[in-house]
């Protein structure tokens, strides 16, 4: 029987060694460098033929590439360390059965060696068996709550189950301990993004439908998955004022601007709610914002309209009143004219100013100041301007007409055509001293006449009838209020 290679050799390192001894003896010097070199030979010869421990080198492609390694920063010694790593390796080269007898040994040599507990808990994931790898990652959590492998583990057995919360915590649980883990980040922002599109469809389903309460909860959910999200906080301000909930609405839009302060719509958004709220200005305010962000005629438009809303809400009470009267007085007419022709009644040439003796403390002083300098409405030869005398046709037409003639100096060509008007009235003649200013106010479709081409001078002037002339008044000069 022929002796293996290895046992010859074995046997003649053993021969080699008793001649290292013999030759220390021999030589006159201890120290001498030659039995030491013989000894060295020998002892290589022998380690040369000791069992060896099979390598497993890691796999090229990865079968797992989604899976933690469950790295350690310790361990009770270096062979339990290359073991795990064996272990590791054969579970990536697709030997789920192999991995597990390896993990098993590390086990049985450390149990408190918990990395190995999450390779164990991947070997079960690899088969499918996600009940059975549960265990293995809580027990190594038990040990290691933070330990960021476990944490992805669970979160992808948790997602392989379809139970998206539990993944989702644990995914945010890992990267809370690991920043690093770009894969788990990936899966997380995936869930985070497949469950707020649904809460969001969820909450704008109910809000379309009228279920604002329901759209309210829907929002609040979906603002918890992705409290970053600014059109959630905007969509939710929408729902909220529709649901007359206005500070709240004004919370949500301030939320959202704080966070994307250069998207437009949720400056239109701030400027709906605080209509609203009455505070016109304010949202004139917004609304120019958003045209800095993106430039809009309707938003101009609509800025310019809350301008004249706020304006208007901050005149008196005895302002705000005219359009829905069935008479206003002559202060009331005044200060129509007033305010929306002030440009125009700011570039009227002056008329030598009367004095006035019945204005003081009237809450329209300034505007009848202004449109009597002006020339638009006339004092009486007793000095007095009468304003609480209620506004008549006559008086209506008298400022018509010295508004027009200002206008049609400006305009040559409707000057000329309101100059050349002369319209037939059944109850006002031609040299009546009203006729001229009357023919131009209907001329220009600022006033209107009655049955049989009546005028009716001394009818009382309503507040609808004054707001149409004066707006027809304001189109003809360029204004638009």
């Amino acid at each position: 029987m022929t002796a293996s290679p290895c046992w010859v050799l074995r046997a003649g390192c053993w021969v080699l060694a008793a001649r290292c001894w013999v030759l220390r003896a021999e030589c006159s010097v201890p120290s001498a460098p030659c039995w030491r070199a013989l000894i060295g030979i020998a002892l290589v010869l022998m380690a040369a033929c000791a069992p060896k421990t099979a390598v497993v080198t890691a796999p090229a492609a990865p079968r797992y590439p989604e899976f933690v390694f469950p790295a350690a920063t310790e361990a009770p010694s270096a062979g339990v360390l290359a073991d795990h790593q064996a272990a590791w390796n054969l579970l990536q080269s697709g030997d789920a059965r192999g991995a597990e007898r390896r993990f098993a040994t590390v086990l049985k040599r450390a149990p408190d060696f918990y990395p190995a507990h999450v390779g164990a808990g991947y070997v079960e994931l690899s088969r499918k068996e996600y009940k059975e790898a549960l265990p293995h990652f809580d027990q190594a959590l038990a040990i290691d709550p933070a330990y960021a492998p476990a944490l992805a583990g669970k979160g992808q057995t948790y997602l392989a189950l379809d139970q998206r919360e539990q993944a989702l915590a644990a995914f945010d649980a890992a990267l809370a301990a690991d920043p690093g883990l770009t894969s788990i980040r990936s899966a997380a922002d995936v869930l985070r993004f497949q469950g707020l599109q649904g809460g969001v469809a969820g909450a704008r389903k109910a809000a379309e439908s009228g279920r604002l309460a329901d759209a309210r909860t829907a929002y609040h959910e979906a603002i918890n998955a992705s409290p970053q999200s600014p059109f959630l906080y905007r969509e939710l301000a929408v729902v909220e004022r529709r649901d007359g909930r206005l500070p709240e609405a004004l919370q949500q839009i301030q939320k959202a601007i704080e966070l994307d302060a250069n998207d437009p719509r949720n400056f239109v958004v701030q400027a709906d709610v605080l209509e609203t709220m009455g505070q016109y200005d304010q949202a004139a305010t917004a609304l120019t914002s958003a045209v800095a962000l993106e430039p809009s005629d309707a938003l101009n438009e609509r800025i310019e309209g809350l301008r004249a809303r706020a304006a208007f809400e901050s005149m008196p009470p005895e302002f705000r009143s005219i359009e829905g009267s069935e008479t206003i007085t002559r202060a009331q007419l005044a200060a129509l004219i007033g305010t929306r022709l002030d440009a125009l009644v700011k570039r009227a040439p002056r008329q030598n100013l009367a004095v006035i003796t019945d204005t003081r403390g009237s809450w329209a002083a300034q505007w009848i100041i202004a449109v009597t300098r002006a020339g638009f409405m006339d004092v009486y030869n007793n000095h007095t301007f009468q304003p609480g005398t209620l506004a008549r046709r006559g008086d209506l037409a008298y400022a018509a007409g010295q508004i027009l003639s200002v206008i049609g100096a400006e305009n040559p060509r409707l000057g000329a055509s309101l100059r050349n008007a002369r319209r037939k009235f059944s109850d006002i003649p031609t040299g009546h001293l009203r006729y001229r200013a009357a023919s131009m106010a209907v001329e220009a479709g600022v006033m209107q006449t009655f049955e049989n081409d009546a005028f009716q001078l001394s009818r009382p002037v309503t507040g609808a009838e004054a707001v149409a002339a004066v707006k027809r008044l304001a189109d003809l000069a360029g204004q638009r209020r």
